[in-house]
């Protein structure tokens, strides 16, 4: 008998969560269904009051769904995950589930936009406040923190500036002062880092990205232990319906086969074009966590296996400059999505962080000539010839 446990991660997102079906098929089968059928009524009253297990309604019990949310769990070194219909509504029902009128959260600044929208236009409406830390300053977090705080959150490393925080002093900060640690680890996944080992509560996923890894489906998840995700963040999930569809979480069980091999292609590649940007005359400063330029080299190489597939370089000359950079290119994608097999590019201030305010914008630093790229899959020489006719005409 095996023991995933001792298993790498890269086996484990292969041969985890699927039970095979009396049908012995090799590959993960998709239920596209949604209710599932009792033997008797007394069997339908057990399953509906949690006292059989089994499934119930494809909102919350799906074997598709249950067998990504299994897998996802194993590869971050949790007891239970929760599969949502998107990266932010794993935020939402995080919050929902587990924080309640008169509770604080202390962020980090430099977290994706629609995050802050969550914070400061929703959850306030409810009772909940945020108050915001720089990422790297652990003296900010402990000032930000009240007798009211029961969460702290981080995107590490940071979109888009790859900003890393240091997740173990973090844990610390947190459970020191009654409080959990929710770290969204979108731009790494569970193949580069996994904070739940380093301390963190709670790891939350937008599918979408890394976990997809080709543009295709729409998906989020939440990762921790039986208590937390198991029973509050489910209990969200069940009653408000926020839920992965089982075609989308078949695709994410086929992303999570090939995580590892396309994560080290996607950091290769990222390399090469950082350190070719860090050459480039127009180019002010680049953002990227496998240079040894980067100020938290040394916290990266601690806490990270890779350094992750974004790139982030702010230009001359500012939006005028971002933007003719950003038409000039014939092989890059122009959108906002990342991780895709396909490179994209984009001009963050304009849109991942539009909805900021200018003061905002200006904290996080989301200059006017930033420009991040998702780096993909082709061929490196491609992609840097494709950036050199680009700057040729700056």
């Amino acid at each position: 008998m095996h023991d995933e446990h001792e298993w790498d991660v890269s086996t484990i997102a292969i041969r985890t969560g699927h039970q095979r079906t009396a049908e012995s098929e090799h590959s993960e089968p998709i239920y596209p269904t949604s209710s599932f059928v009792f033997d008797t009524a007394a069997e339908a009253a057990a399953r509906f009051s949690g006292d059989m297990p089994g499934n119930v309604y494809s909102r919350f019990t799906n074997p598709t769904v249950k067998t990504f949310e299994a897998r996802l769990a194993a590869m971050e070194g949790g007891d239970s995950c929760v599969a949502t219909a998107s990266g932010m509504a794993a935020i939402l029902a995080t919050c929902m589930g587990l924080l309640e009128q008169g509770d604080h959260i202390v962020s980090s600044r430099a977290i994706f936009g629609s995050t802050v929208m969550l914070f400061n236009k929703y959850l306030s409406r409810f009772g909940i406040t945020t108050s915001y830390a720089e990422l790297s300053d652990l003296d900010s977090w402990k000032d930000a923190i009240t007798p009211e705080t029961r969460m702290l959150f981080l995107e590490t490393p940071s979109n888009p500036l790859t900003e890393v925080g240091d997740i173990e002093a973090l844990a610390q900060l947190a459970h020191d002062n009654d409080a959990i640690l929710v770290v969204d680890n979108c731009f790494c996944t569970p193949v580069v880092q996994q904070p739940l080992k380093l301390g963190a509560d709670i790891v939350v996923h937008s599918a979408t990205k890394y976990i997809d890894g080709q543009g295709r489906c729409v998906g989020g998840a939440v990762v921790g232990d039986s208590k937390r995700v198991g029973e509050e963040v489910f209990g969200v999930l069940r009653t408000g319906g926020p839920a992965m569809s089982p075609f989308n979480a078949w695709v994410f069980l086929k992303g999570l086969e090939t995580l590892e091999l396309r994560m080290q292609r996607h950091c290769d590649n990222a390399a090469s074009l950082a350190t070719w940007l860090e050459q480039q005359d127009a180019v002010e400063e680049v953002y990227f966590p496998g240079l040894e330029s980067h100020r938290q080299f040394a916290l990266i190489q601690k806490q990270q296996r890779m350094p992750g597939g974004i790139v982030s370089f702010i230009l001359k000359g500012g939006r005028e400059k971002a933007w003719q950079l950003i038409d000039s290119v014939t092989l890059m994608s122009i959108t906002a999505n990342l991780g895709d097999t396909k490179s994209t590019i984009t001009h963050p201030a304009t849109t991942t962080h539009a909805r900021l305010t200018p003061e905002e914008k200006e904290a996080a630093g989301i200059a006017e000539g930033l420009v991040r790229i998702s780096v993909g899959l082709e061929n490196v020489d491609d992609l840097l010839a494709d950036l050199e006719r680009a700057f040729s005409g700056l």
